[in-house]
């Protein structure tokens, strides 16, 4: 086996960790009726079991970044999967709302991690060629927002919930075999990984917190990333149910369309931004778009499955423009910034959906009566949070391609 053939196989296999780490995110929105009625839960508390896991990401992704600087990845992927694991069961097992609370924390702790691990072990494998493997391991860690859906939903309808996510928790089991056998970091990378100090890594706040872009793309991609994080997450299925009156099973599959939609509009946006050189006006393009489907959404009352379906893959399609925020934010910070500046923005970009979780619950609640949901409050907080985004991007500043390309690490 090559090195190069090595190295995929290593990759690939930690990404099936991230993409299980989405499915633990995305399946509540599959059972979510089944969980409310089981636990006894109100739209209020479901969105605060639901935020748990964002809770968990909020705390620890910045610390994620110091302990992969200082343990090596396949160390932090067993760990933090192993949390993932045992969460799931815990899930499987709960029988109150605080069971299940401290339960999906303890798989919002993997997810902290997982994502930073695979962008790690692709940089020790491929260097400055890790672009395309990147983009593989993401698409592969999206497919479990698709898996969460449909084939979760058929699972709990045919076992039960509790017995689906126990089935899940095998699952990841599988996969934490598999990256502890195959999972390593490539050997002449590891030699050379340097160890930054805390101290250092401490004073590299201040000028990251002091660079408004960062804010600026941060609170863009957090905005934009809303529908995948609540509507896919959480309130799809019962929006879609209550309001639409589709059954599940076709809930589940309309709702699934805004992670394939993300899938394929993610590449098509990296493509355009390279042959056009041109970040913001794509950005501001994806966000236009991005308003008007929702608003399509909203407005019609007795949809075609088929209809829904292509309203929910435009919706992310178009908002996939987010993903032009991180090279916005590596483009817009120096090298040794870089890093601090991307764990900023994931902090920013997870906590707005830790807020807004918890928040759609809530005007759910407060909106509805008679045991019947209205989601008429609840469901303005995304053309609020594009229109926010319009905004941001129109003020952003286009960095120079040329420096780009110039500070761009030479194979």
């Amino acid at each position: 086996m090559t090195n190069q053939t090595k190295g995929w196989l290593v990759c690939l296999i930690a990404a099936c960790f991230f993409s299980y780490e989405l499915v633990q995110f995305h399946m509540l929105n599959a059972i979510s009726s089944m969980v409310m009625k089981d636990l006894s839960l109100s739209t209020t508390d479901f969105s605060a079991l639901c935020s748990t896991y964002l809770l968990a990401d909020v705390i620890f992704l910045i610390p994620a970044g110091m302990i992969l600087d200082r343990v090596s990845i396949k160390k932090v992927i067993l760990v933090a999967l192993g949390l993932c694991i045992i969460g799931t069961f815990g899930f499987a097992m709960s029988t109150t709302l605080l069971q299940a609370c401290i339960s999906h924390f303890l798989s919002g702790i993997g997810n902290a991690f997982c994502f930073l691990s695979c962008m790690c072990l692709a940089k020790s494998w491929f260097g400055a060629k890790s672009s395309l493997i990147m983009s593989v391991m993401i698409t592969i860690g999206l497919l479990g927002g698709v898996l969460a859906q449909v084939p979760f939903t058929l699972l709990a309808d045919n076992f039960g919930w509790q017995k689906t996510l126990a089935f899940d928790g095998l699952i990841g089991c599988v996969i934490w075999v598999l990256n502890f056998i195959f999972v390593e970091e490539n050997k002449a990378g590891e030699a050379v990984k340097e160890k930054t100090p805390v101290r250092v890594f401490l004073s590299n706040l201040r000028p990251a917190f002091s660079n408004m872009q960062i804010w600026k793309c941060g609170f863009y991609t957090g905005f934009l990333n809303l529908p995948l994080m609540i509507i896919s997450a959480m309130i799809g299925n019962l929006y879609l149910t209550h309001v639409l009156h589709f059954d599940a099973l076709n809930a589940s599959l309309i709702t699934s369309m805004i992670s394939f939609g993300t899938i394929v509009g993610s590449p098509c946006y990296g493509f355009l931004s390279d042959f056009f050189q041109k970040k913001k006006t794509l950005m501001i393009v994806g966000t236009v778009l991005s308003l008007v489907s929702f608003f399509m959404i909203m407005l019609l009352k007795s949809p075609h499955l088929m209809t829904m379906m292509i309203l929910f893959f435009s919706l992310g399609f178009f908002s996939a423009s987010q993903i032009l925020g991180y090279p916005m934010i590596a483009d817009s910070s120096s090298k040794e910034l870089q890093g601090t500046s991307m764990g900023l923005a994931a902090v920013i970009i997870m906590g707005l959906a830790f807020v807004g979780q918890p928040l759609t619950g809530f005007l759910i609640d407060k909106a509805s009566s008679s045991g019947s949901y209205d989601f008429s409050y609840a469901l303005m907080i995304f053309p609020i949070g594009f229109l926010v985004s319009l905004w941001l991007a129109f003020s952003l500043k286009e960095p120079s391609y040329s420096k780009a390309v110039q500070e761009e690490p030479v194979a």
